[in-house]
């Protein structure tokens, strides 16, 4: 079976993570995706806690599957998410923007397994000895905050790095995407663009409609130089950036243009000021569908790749 490492350690059907995007993973999308074999993921964000915990709970009301949150440890709204994690028992909390150590410690004794998301091998390395059960490996393709490491490159060295299950982001959207994870020594992927273009996803439909007509060069990554590059579909926003960069405008400024605007395209469908944040692999997506869809035909199409790729090995 694909992904057994994982499916085994997570107690779902399929290798198959939803990623944890700030407005859009809420517990409608997480539930949708627990509920056709993957894992969905509900995005803390900076989200207050007062509005976190209504989101548990109403995940609670709609699965029965596992489910997993996570937290974005730089964010001031950390510290609560993570006794909202131990509060409703999350049975699989992904970490980002910071060491993990101390939600480790935190969680792992209450029985929440902890992936953390990393952008470099040594990350993946300090996060495992500190105790982590799991690692998505995410390369700089994918939508939102990146690293500087493409998927290709990242998943391997990651996979031979340590002895835990490593998950495979940044790319995937379909079987094809599945497949070559598994060749790189993953066993699972975690998906994000291609779920943002699923029919229980509750972003405005501009925002979708911006990702099914997406180009191969749709994307731009804009932010560099505060530390904190993010990929969007380029649009007036990104370009006022990238012209706010090339005048080496000071960072406050920057960061002063970005504020409210992931809101305003996820909520208000603002696609040309807002922040429509996607992966490259925006360029491969063409319709929306129902999570349950795109999970099987994501898993059956690899099994079908890689029963023919065996079939040409013998």
């Amino acid at each position: 079976m694909l992904g057994k490492e994982l499916t085994d350690l997570l107690g779902i059907k399929y290798p198959v993570i939803q990623g944890a995007m700030a407005w859009i993973a809420n517990a409608e999308l997480a539930a949708a995706v627990s509920n056709a074999g993957g894992l969905g993921i509900i995005a803390a964000g900076n989200t207050p806690p007062e509005l976190l915990e209504k989101e548990l709970i109403k995940i609670r009301e709609l699965t029965d599957k596992p489910y997993g949150m996570n937290i974005m440890l730089m964010s001031p709204t950390a510290p609560a998410a993570v006794e909202l994690a131990a509060k409703y028992r999350v049975k699989v909390l992904t970490t980002g923007a910071g060491s993990p150590g101390k939600v480790i410690e935190r969680l792992k004794p209450l029985g929440t397994i902890i992936m953390p998301v990393v952008a470099s091998t040594a990350v993946a390395i300090r996060a495992v000895r500190q105790g982590a059960q799991a690692i998505v490996a995410e390369g700089m393709e994918a939508g939102g905050h990146i690293g500087e490491l493409t998927t290709m490159v990242l998943t391997p060295l990651v996979a031979q790095a340590v002895d835990v299950p490593v998950v495979c982001a940044g790319g995937i959207v379909d079987g094809r995407g599945l497949a070559a994870a598994f060749a790189m020594g993953a066993a699972g992927v975690q998906v994000g663009t291609r779920f943002v273009c699923s029919t229980e996803c509750t972003v405005h439909p501009n925002y979708k409609n911006a990702l099914v007509k997406a180009k191969e060069r749709c994307t731009a990554v804009t932010g560099a130089p505060t530390g904190h590059p993010v990929r969007c579909i380029e649009n007036k926003l990104t370009k006022e950036f990238l012209k706010l960069e090339y005048d080496h405008a000071p960072n406050e400024q920057i960061e002063k243009l970005g504020t409210g605007r992931l809101r305003a395209a996820v909520v208000d469908g603002d696609v040309e000021m807002g922040s429509v944040m996607s992966g490259q692999s925006a360029a491969l997506v063409n319709d929306v569908r129902p999570c349950a869809d795109i999970i099987t035909g994501m898993v059956s199409e690899a099994e079908e790749i890689l029963r023919k790729l065996g079939a040409k090995a013998q």
